[in-house]
């Protein structure tokens, strides 16, 4: 259980900001993550940093591919045995400087990633699903090139970003960004059915991101960093 490993002070510092639209990872932060995880964790913050950075000018379907491929890289772990909790939704940083998580956690890590990369927020729904073959809810990113058109869907389980046609192994149920909550279809955008303040979550782990910008810089409503 790693659920030791986070405090309210640590909490309060983990989120990066952006500065002249720059991505940063503050040098406090960085010194604070190795000393409470370790070098490895610090590394990986390292990591995403400078994958951020290189992939601002890639076509946007190359983004898609490089932050899936990051990200799918981590480790594997429920909410139970890593944060003590049944359920827990983690910030990037808190995902990163843990060294895993589980599929909301990949799922939320990419969708910042990419909010920060310039892809719209009307673009990406994070998504919940029922995983036929595992029989359990599961949770994914879903990407629309376009409104109302099929989604890509990109995955930890099965690292090809596919679209959603194909992936016969999943039943979406909802999906929600920073700007809505949808019910969702197999193609096309779904049914608005509110706002994404509905899901406690979600909430929390926005109100996670406003207090921990060191720079005392809210994550704005859209989800991408300042």
């Amino acid at each position: 259980m790693l659920s030791h490993l986070l405090n309210i002070k640590l909490i309060h510092l983990l989120f990066a900001v952006a500065l002249a639209g720059e991505f940063i990872v503050s040098k406090a932060l960085l010194e604070r993550v190795r000393n409470e995880y370790g070098f490895t964790s610090m590394k990986r913050l390292e990591s995403w940093q400078n994958m951020v950075s290189e992939s601002q000018g890639l076509e946007e379907a190359e983004k898609l591919r490089v932050v899936n491929h990051f990200f799918n890289q981590m480790r594997f772990v429920s909410d139970l045995e890593h944060w003590g909790k049944n359920d827990f939704w983690a910030t990037p940083v808190e995902f990163l400087a843990s060294g895993g998580g589980d599929c909301e956690d990949f799922s939320i890590a990419k969708y910042f990633t990419l909010r920060e990369l310039g892809v719209a927020d009307s673009k990406l729904r994070i998504t919940y699903v029922k995983a036929i073959e595992l029989n359990q809810a599961h949770m994914v990113l879903s990407y629309f090139a376009k409104p109302g058109k099929e989604p890509l869907i990109l995955d930890n389980l099965k690292p090809e970003i596919k679209p959603a046609s194909t992936r016969k192994d999943l039943v979406p149920v909802y999906n929600f960004n920073g700007d809505g909550l949808w019910l969702s279809r197999q193609k096309g955008n779904g049914v608005r059915v509110g706002e994404s303040d509905r899901i406690k979550l979600w909430t929390d782990l926005r109100e996670r991101l406003t207090l921990s910008t060191s720079q005392g810089r809210p994550v704005n409503k859209t989800g991408k960093l300042p």
